[in-house]
């Protein structure tokens, strides 16, 4: 399947299985033409020296959170989400969109485990974290587990997606739209709410490998 392709099937998906439908029609993005990649086409640059290169672009971290999905009155034992808690992962790649209608966007990885359970939802909440925060990021990095184990949280007011505890700021958003990019999608999100924690502190930051903090 080509990526309009998978574009496409991942709007369907939404509108199919159980949660909200994205706000808005969707369509995918015209197929291109097929033909084989001739030698100087292909792209010469290395993928370690491009993380290299790129991890000179310092960002800030957020957690993309999802609820638990609402209980089945008449679950499929072969697919059954029964018993899923929330789900979570760290993302650095986050961005505001637009301003009119307010719009956020994040990429994940297409391999990803938690991505499937976020588009089931059909919401999501961003969590900007705080300098403080690093070893929370660490444990929504991982794959796999219980990341909520001892996180503090309360449901976000619309779409009631874990609000963590401690974060710096919030939005919680409906999935608008999914467009492929590469070995990543690219998801867009409409901010149904938002706002900032009393008395934030400064925002964690990531750099070159490392985490760190922000001096004015």
């Amino acid at each position: 399947m080509g990526h309009a392709g998978m574009a496409a099937t991942a709007v369907r998906y939404l509108r199919t299985a159980g949660g909200p439908a994205p706000a808005g029609p969707v369509e995918p993005l015209p197929r291109p033409a097929l033909r084989a990649v001739a030698d100087d086409e292909r792209a010469p640059v290395d993928p370690v020296e491009f993380r290299r290169v790129l991890g000179n672009f310092a960002t800030g971290v957020t957690v993309i959170t999802a609820p638990a999905p609402a209980p089945d009155p008449a679950p499929d034992p072969a697919g059954s989400a029964a018993g899923e808690g929330p789900a979570g992962f760290a993302c650095q790649s986050f961005a505001a969109l637009s301003l009119d209608p307010p719009l956020v966007v994040f990429m994940v990885a297409r391999t990803s485990t938690t991505w499937p359970r976020i588009a089931r939802a059909g919401v999501f909440c961003v969590n900007v974290l705080g300098a403080h925060q690093g070893d929370l990021c660490r444990g929504f990095a991982v794959s796999g587990g219980d990341k909520f184990a001892g996180v503090g949280h309360t449901p976000a007011p619309v779409s009631g997606s874990p609000r963590l505890a401690g974060a710096t700021a919030w939005a919680d958003c409906t999935v608008h739209a999914v467009h492929p990019g590469g070995d990543h999608l690219i998801v867009v999100g409409r901010v149904d709410a938002l706002g900032t924690s009393d008395g934030a502190d400064a925002p964690l930051l990531f750099h070159r490998g490392r985490f760190g903090g922000f001096t004015a």
